[in-house]
């Protein structure tokens, strides 16, 4: 019996309770999501390659 109502009571939170964002916002949210990995990645990306010729140039002189 308990397992029904906690089933019922959640259905009816996601239904009435509950405040869904529009989706023109989730939209927006997600690109923004998208640019920032993208910068991010790219900024990762640029220090790893700086890093690994700095190393390369150290070991060489050795």
């Amino acid at each position: 019996m308990n397992l029904k109502n906690f089933v019922l009571e959640s259905y009816d939170e996601m239904v009435n309770k509950v405040t869904w964002p529009k989706y023109s916002f989730l939209q927006n949210s997600a690109v923004l999501v998208l640019v920032a990995s993208l910068i991010f990645a790219l900024f990762i990306g640029v220090v790893d390659l700086g890093f690994e010729n700095i190393m390369k140039w150290f070991y060489d002189l050795f």
